[in-house]
């Protein structure tokens, strides 16, 4: 699903009133049907409804609503920031219009209405369009919102949200909505952990505009969908064997943390391939092979921690970093690694950097530039932070990861509640799997055994990373289903990794003719 900026959705609009065809005030029709079908399933006739309505086609949207409501025999107040025709769009008119018995008043600053919990507030002031914070009106209306306890439902946006970059916005401004029912497709700053507070929980409604337009809009900006990725996962051959479906290295562990690697590992093995081998402190072997019976050992020279990358050459895909801590033996030999990959002295598989390694690199004085081109970072933001400098909130974050993703040519997976895998050209998927039970610790490390599990069996690295991503989030919430969010582990996300992959398999033998 593409993410479009206002001016794509603007001109997805326009061709749907074009060639569909249908009058542009039917369409707001349509989307005002979608959102009461939406509210009157979670809302019943106990909850006054107060619309705050302006003057653009948002407002057109709420002035539809408070009449389908209304007719539904909901009781509804309805606030206008203005009456006079001639500021109101051409559908916001005509749906004042068709108000009838309804009789909505100018909002006046000094004399707002009391919202109480009982109440549910309808904003739809301004929508996609808006270019320039609120003031004003709006604003005291927005704040006066914001501090009332009602239930506030956002039509599309909420008001004084921008799509994009919100900044430099005062919070007070905005509104904080309960919830946000938006159009069709939805929008970037959804994504950000900043404007959580603004859209509450979000839902995109479908209120059929054409996709030949849409496909055809240039976003690069895109929401992983359950289907798309699931039949990026092929169905295995009858006379397949293990040979083909990779080999992966996990460079991890050291002493007194191993946790990392085991995890590492198990997700790899249980994500599909052929052959897992974890290099890692000799004094440790014993301790991986209990622990994972499928897996081979390579034992580094160093009893505690690593001190040696291994020859890859007989390799799929490697990954480096759960659990590799930080000491000099570390450093020196991941450092190294590098330095003869970049002249050639040596070779390597498709890479994954997570964890300590990542931080060894923005630790380096030549950082990101080390690595190999078409690498795979999966860094936490504090990790990010550490390589890419600062940031003051997530959209500036986000910024960053597009330009070293391009800068650098590699994959940069960032984690997080929607977490995104931006690529070198340019473009970014956010993942929408997931749930808040996976912040706990070796979720990462089981993240990145999957990845390089995906690799390995010969996957593009940006479709591994984006796989990965949503297989690691599907696995996430089966096990927040089953044990609770609060009682989750990384342990209880490769259990479920299986499930996941089975429900996969079954829909594949079912589509697969006899």
């Amino acid at each position: 699903m593409k993410i479009l900026s206002p001016r794509e959705i603007k001109a997805v609009d326009a061709y749907t009133i074009a060639h569909e065809p249908i009058a542009s005030v039917d369409l707001m029709e349509r989307a005002a049907s979608a959102c009461v079908d939406r509210l009157i399933a979670h809302f019943d006739h106990r909850r006054e409804v107060v619309v705050f309505a302006g003057p653009g086609n948002n407002g057109g949207d709420g002035l539809a609503i408070a009449r389908m409501l209304h007719c539904l025999r909901y009781r509804v107040k309805i606030y206008l920031l203005t009456d006079d025709p001639l500021h109101l769009s051409p559908d916001a008119a005509v749906n004042l219009s068709r108000l009838h018995d309804l009789r909505p008043v100018v909002a006046d600053a000094d004399c707002l209405p009391e919202l109480t919990p009982e109440h549910l507030v309808i904003d739809a002031m301004f929508g996609a369009g808006l270019s320039r914070p609120l003031d004003g009106l709006p604003a005291r209306i927005a704040a006066h919102i914001n501090r009332s306890k009602a239930v506030v439902v956002a039509i599309d946006v909420p008001s004084g949200l921008f799509c994009d970059d919100n900044s430099n916005h005062h919070p007070d401004t905005i509104v904080r909505a309960t919830y946000t029912l938006t159009f069709q497709q939805p929008k970037l700053s959804f994504f950000f952990a900043e404007n959580a507070p603004f859209t509450g929980k979000w839902e995109t409604l479908d209120i059929g505009l054409l996709p030949e337009i849409i496909d055809r809009q240039p976003s690069k900006n895109f929401v992983l969908q359950d289907e798309e990725v699931a039949a990026w996962f092929a169905p295995r051959e009858k006379f397949s064997h293990k040979g083909h479906y990779g080999h992966a290295c996990i460079i991890a562990g050291s002493h007194n943390m191993m946790g990392a690697a085991i995890l590492s590992v198990g997700a790899c093995l249980r994500s599909g391939a052929g052959l897992v081998t974890a290099h890692v402190p000799h004094g440790e072997t014993a301790l991986i092979q209990l622990a994972a019976p499928e897996a081979l050992a390579s034992p580094d020279v160093h009893p505690e921690v690593l001190s040696q990358i291994p020859d890859l050459k007989t390799y799929t895909a490697a990954a480096i970093g759960p659990g590799i801590g930080k000491r000099e033996p570390v450093r020196q030999a991941l450092t190294g690694f590098l330095q003869d990959l970049r002249t050639g002295k040596r070779t390597s598989p498709p890479l994954v950097f997570d964890a300590d390694a990542l931080n060894i690199l923005s630790e380096s004085g030549e950082g990101l530039s080390l690595l190999p081109p078409g690498s795979i970072i999966t860094p936490h933001p504090k990790e990010f932070d550490r390589l890419a400098g600062a940031s003051p909130n997530g959209y500036r974050r986000w910024c960053k990861q597009m330009s070293i993703a391009r800068q650098y040519g590699i994959i940069v997976l960032l984690k997080g509640a929607h977490t995104t895998v931006a690529s070198p050209d340019g473009a970014c998927r956010f993942n929408i799997t997931g749930n808040p039970g996976m912040a706990t610790g070796g979720s990462g490390d089981v993240l990145t055994g999957i990845i390089v599990s995906l690799l390995a069996q010969g996957w593009d690295a940006t479709r591994a990373a984006c796989a990965g991503a949503w297989l690691h989030g599907a696995a996430g919430d089966r096990a927040a289903k089953k044990n609770s969010r609060q009682a989750l582990t990384a342990s209880d996300i490769i259990k479920q990794t299986g499930k996941v992959l089975k429900k996969i398999e079954q829909k594949q033998d079912k589509n697969t003719p006899c």
